[in-house]
């Protein structure tokens, strides 16, 4: 029993950074290079259990008690269907033909609109039958009610004859038959009741067409900003309009049809959630008991990320389920403890979904128990599933695992085993294990999901290995699979105009993108991503928090680039408000810059104590980088040595590719700090290939401006004419190092080059070089503070 698809990865909330599925809030942030990853495995389970109202895209809803009726939307529907009948094949060409026929379907199921949208809508499809359509409603309108009764008479013609104009059983045919079943039924009183109330849209249709007349008359200049403004009002007050009274069955099916679609596919396009729950609260004033409203009203809250309202819906939900007998009905007696068991499951996966983990357990143990008692293996199953997702942190966790794979295999449950083996992947990713070991078990995976269709789970299964690739420092790979991805057409059918794969493994693999390219200085091409990140998740969707991050992450390291660290101290605040660990790490970064070092140190200690209890290696190691910073800042290079090799040996065991050549390049720095620059090169020679074959722009820059110093230093007590090579070969390195921090704008370390290559062109007698590299020291040291770290040590 499928649960709600509406959020695929919800267990942690929203917009953590860097999580594999399954992972719990915080873990897994890295500061640099693989931010928003992949969601919990709790979140894409919740797309397996309880979805009433989906079955391949089509809702199947109840609503109890209300029938068909007559409303002069509909009459005006049917006089459209009469003229098509009369009108001959020769006056009407084809595509005008099948357009007309695309817009009976919507007009049929959806809700009441206005007459004049009705008009438009015609129009746009055939102009002929539009004026048609016009002239008879208006005929029917100001003329008087035995008109109206004989235009019902003469509908039943329509299925009279060896070969009818429509069929009975076809779609039209139905809603002749119902309309004219409804009308039959209505008192002389409810027939004046329905003529005056055809009366009164027909008058308010011709006065809407009236006002957009004149407006276009008298305006002609600005035509297209105002139509665009009457266009957006008008579709307003019509939402108001065509749910002010009860919808019928049909009318209420589509609606929700339409909306959890809409919700799946392409949220953008979907109602807000305050215009939703508006929808909803006035279907359900009619008919309390509407179960599938109550889901939809439960789905709507958890955009949102209300706890409270989406708990009372869920509960709703699984109330008229049990009271209107409709799983009783289907099941036998088995159906109320099936809804019972599935009611205690979705509550456990939305306790898991807001962080509230131990209501989560005790909804889980109720659902285990009622399993039980029922003998419901596949529900069994689930829950075991669940188990894994709150116990994670424990050591043994990956035996339940494994248990839980095996038991997926043999029960038939490919969704399950495939989450199972990718949940596995996640946790030997972080335990070390190779990456073609990795790639491997994925393979496997992705056999299951080719075989049966699992769109949802391939798009998972690429998002995770661009995690992976981007957690072993392989951007260049990471790239690669995020645009597979993108690249990738969804395998469900929607309708056309909707966005396919707005899930958020699209939006991690954009986020990925912006980042790879803000990393490689190409932040015009990252601010184009993000802004169809803006376009494609809203503020107001689901996964916004991914892009807000991602975001917020580019803006911060722009900021400390540019030397601006009160800005980048103000973007803590945002950071921090969407990952508590990323952003209490950010802030020690800048109060480290702002040379503000016992309360950077303070900061990085607590950090560094949680993030060991809580096994959160990749911000472990970075904490260790700031500290040792922090120590040869001080003037302390060899209390910072057992810093870093501690955090090489962090690096080398997890195999953090990109945060060991970090550390290896903080080892060589020490070392030449400490006078033994020949070793310091030789270890730079170990660290430089992977930095620039996947490292990121400022990085590359660092390296070979290290790898400079260290030509420099070691070049000191070498004879004239040798060390008059090195250090044209120290100057060739400046310029690469300069050339990679202009591409991020880093004016700080261009100043600290400009300033070395000032001394280096001093040493080597070259005048004119020399006072160019110190006139635009000077100009960037009078804009950017200064450290008071020794730039140069040996000559």
């Amino acid at each position: 029993m499928p649960v709600s698809w509406d959020t695929p990865w919800a267990s942690g909330g929203l917009g953590e950074v860097v999580r594999f599925p399954g992972q719990e809030s915080g873990q897994g942030a890295h500061r640099i290079s693989w931010t928003q990853f992949v969601g919990a495995m709790a979140s894409v389970h919740e797309s397996l259990y309880f979805n009433p109202m989906m079955t391949n895209g089509v809702v199947h809803a109840n609503v109890f008690g209300i029938k068909d009726w007559v409303t002069p939307y509909k009459i005006a529907v049917l006089v459209l269907l009469n003229e098509m009948g009369r009108t001959g094949e020769g006056a009407v060409s084809l595509m005008e033909r099948r357009r007309l026929n695309q817009l009976l379907l919507p007009l049929l199921q959806g809700p009441d609109i206005t007459l004049s949208k009705l008009y438009k809508l015609i129009e746009e499809s055939c102009p002929q039958l539009a004026n048609s359509v016009q002239i008879r409603i208006k005929l029917m309108a100001e003329g008087e009610l035995k008109d109206m009764e004989q235009f019902f008479d003469d509908l039943s013609d329509s299925f009279s004859g060896t070969e009818p104009e429509v069929h009975k059983t076809s779609v039209v045919g139905l809603f002749l038959r119902h309309m004219i079943l409804a009308y039959s039924k209505l008192s002389f009183s409810q027939v004046f009741k329905l003529y005056t109330a055809l009366q009164q849209y027909f008058q308010n249709g011709e006065k809407k067409t009236v006002e957009d007349a004149d407006m276009e008359l008298a305006s002609r200049e600005e035509g297209e900003r105002k139509m665009e403004k009457e266009e957006l009002d008008v579709s307003i007050r019509e939402e108001e309009v065509s749910c002010s009274g009860p919808l019928s069955q049909k009318q209420a099916e589509f609606f929700l049809s339409q909306q959890a679609s809409l919700l799946k596919n392409d949220e953008t396009k979907a109602l807000t959630p305050a215009s939703l729950q508006k929808e909803l609260n006035n279907l359900l004033k009619f008919n309390p008991d509407f179960a599938e409203a109550h889901y939809l009203s439960y789905l709507n809250n958890l955009r949102v990320q209300d706890v409270f309202s989406s708990t009372h819906s869920l509960l709703h939900y699984f109330d008229r389920l049990i009271l209107t007998g409709a799983e009783s009905k289907s099941n036998g007696e088995e159906g109320y403890g099936r809804s019972l068991r599935y009611a205690a499951l979705n509550l456990a996966a939305l306790h898991c979904r807001f962080g509230h983990y131990q209501q989560a357990e005790l909804a889980l143990q109720e659902a285990i128990r009622i399993a039980q008692e029922s003998n419901d293996h596949v529900c069994l199953q689930h829950c075991l599933s669940w188990l894994y997702v709150l116990g994670q942190k424990r050591s043994d966790s990956y035996v339940l695992l494994e248990h839980s794979v095996k038991k997926a295999v043999h029960f038939g449950l490919p969704y399950l085993a495939s989450l199972g083996i990718q949940s596995l992947v996640q946790q030997r990713a972080f335990a070390g294990k190779t990456a073609n070991k990795l790639m491997d078990a994925l393979k496997d995976s992705d056999l299951l999901h080719w075989k049966h269709s699992l769109s949802e789970l391939i798009d998972i299964s690429i998002a995770q290995k661009t995690a992976i690739w981007r957690l072993y420092g392989r951007s260049t790979m990471a790239l690669q699979q995020a645009q597979m991805l993108l690249s990738m057409n969804s395998l469900e059918s929607v309708n056309a105009g909707v966005q396919q794969n707005n899930t958020e493994s699209f939006a991690v693999a954009l986020c990925h993108l912006a980042e790879l390219h803000a990393e490689q200085g190409c932040f015009a091409a990252a601010s184009e991503v993000l802004k169809h990140l803006k376009e494609r998740f809203p503020p107001n969707s689901q996964h916004a928090q991914l892009w807000m991050l991602c975001d917020q992450k580019i803006q911060f390291d722009r900021a400390m680039n540019d030397g601006k660290y009160h800005l980048a101290d103000s973007l803590v605040t945002g950071i921090t408000a969407l990952n508590s660990i990323e952003g209490v790490y950010r802030k020690a970064v800048v109060l480290q810059a702002q040379n503000q070092m016992s309360e950077a140190h303070k900061l990085l200690q607590k950090l560094l104590i949680h993030c060991q209890r809580t096994r959160h290696t990749e911000m472990v190691i970075s904490v260790l980088l700031s500290v040792a910073e922090l120590y040869w800042r001080s003037s302390s290079p060899t209390i910072a040595l057992p810093v870093l090799l501690q955090a090489l040996a962090l690096s080398k065991e997890y195999r953090l590719q990109h945060l060991a050549s970090e550390t290896v390049l903080n080892l060589a720095f020490a070392q030449l700090i400490l006078g033994i620059p020949e070793q310091a090169l030789s270890l730079l020679h170990m660290a430089i290939e992977p930095i620039l074959a996947d490292g990121a722009v400022l990085d590359k820059g660092r390296a070979m401006f290290l790898v400079a110093k260290c030509q420099v230093a070691s070049a000191a007590s070498c004879e004239p004419l040798k060390k008059a090579e090195a250090l044209e070969a120290a100057i060739e390195n400046l310029n690469e190092a300069k050339n990679y921090f202009a591409k991020v704008d880093c004016k700080e370390q261009i100043r600290d080059v400009v300033y070395f290559q000032a001394r280096l062109y001093h040493t080597l007698g070259k005048t004119q070089e020399r006072n160019r590299c110190a006139m635009l020291f000077r100009q960037l040291h009078q804009d950017l503070p200064f450290h008071g770290v020794p730039l140069i040590n040996l000559l």
